[in-house]
């Protein structure tokens, strides 16, 4: 299979499939007001290949709260302008702790163990700040309306939930800030950081906008412009396989075996390398934070049409 057209009748299999298993299993975010009222029956999926053709089944239209997922992005923003030089208060191995979590961040001393846990986006949400100042919002929106090829707006209700609730995410910036690892205000690292996972995405606009990561950093609808380097691309796919579903990275990779980003509105976006960018959401989660059934979908993906980076 080498088009999208192709893939088609994959999607609709697999969401016809699971179609019973919709809302059946896990829970919604409820600790984000504004996506626990999410309904949790949604289901969808959408693809793009390497050649820039779509496939899209059940809600893959739907635009819905990315959350974790922009983290990809961020990273891809800051690598852009930044290169080596941004691992330098960031580290690059799996966390084997929650998203979450200040006890590691305590014992290494404020430097986050990798860029997809809270504490290392914020950190690259830092760089953002004083690459950009003011405009880093605006930059990111830039961004993503020119991956999409569509425009991409923050959905406010969100960021203002995650604003008001976020104590957990004040504390790993405070943290970090007391350790010297962060260079500007708290305050406006963290509205950076929640609007980014408060932007608004549908199935399709996320498998578009990943779909770089595909194609060796080079985008279907950025002409003769790469989005990053190969290299760079390598090793974005590299940490979204080893630290991309937070801590359930290890038995992502063992069932799915392909770099995924997941966040906690349900979303999860796939690589399939030189391939296509696979990405699918159902709000319902598992007990790591994970999309339950995102997962399973993953897992019958890969089974029907073989396609794993092992």
């Amino acid at each position: 299979m080498s088009a999208g057209p192709a893939f088609q009748p994959v999607l609709e299999g697999i969401v016809a499939a699971l179609a019973e298993l919709r809302g059946a299993e896990g829970q919604v975010a409820s600790y984000i007001p504004a996506l626990a009222r999410v309904d949790a029956r949604h289901f969808g999926m959408a693809l793009v290949t390497a050649d820039g053709q779509e496939a899209v089944a059940g809600d893959g239209a739907v635009p819905f709260s990315i959350q974790s997922i922009s983290k990809v992005f961020t990273l891809t923003l800051a690598m852009q302008h930044l290169g080596e030089s941004l691992w330098e208060r960031i580290g690059r191995e799996p966390s084997g702790s929650a998203f979450n979590s200040l006890v590691q961040l305590e014992f290494e001393q404020g430097r986050p163990r990798n860029p997809f846990i809270n504490a290392g986006a914020i950190a690259v949400a830092d760089r953002l700040v004083t690459l950009f100042g003011s405009r880093a919002k605006a930059e990111l929106l830039a961004l993503m309306t020119a991956l999409a090829g569509e425009p991409i707006a923050f959905d406010e209700e969100v960021a203002a939930s995650e604003a008001a609730t976020g104590f957990r995410n004040l504390a790993l910036a405070n943290f970090m800030k007391s350790f010297g690892k962060l260079d500007n205000p708290v305050e406006q690292v963290l509205d950076l950081y929640f609007h980014q996972c408060a932007l608004r995405m549908s199935c399709l606009q996320l498998a578009r906008a990943a779909a770089y990561l595909s194609r060796d950093g080079h985008h279907p609808l950025w002409s003769g412009r790469a989005v990053c380097t190969e290299r760079q691309t390598r090793r974005i796919n590299a940490l979204m396989l080893t630290c991309g579903t937070y801590d359930a990275a290890g038995e992502f990779a063992y069932r799915i075996g392909l770099p995924c980003k997941s966040g906690v509105g349900g979303g999860i976006v796939a690589v399939v390398p030189d391939r296509l960018t696979l990405a699918v959401w159902s709000p319902a989660l598992d007990a790591t934070g994970n999309s339950a059934l995102g997962r399973q979908a993953l897992e019958m993906f890969v089974a029907r049409t073989g396609m794993s980076v092992f």
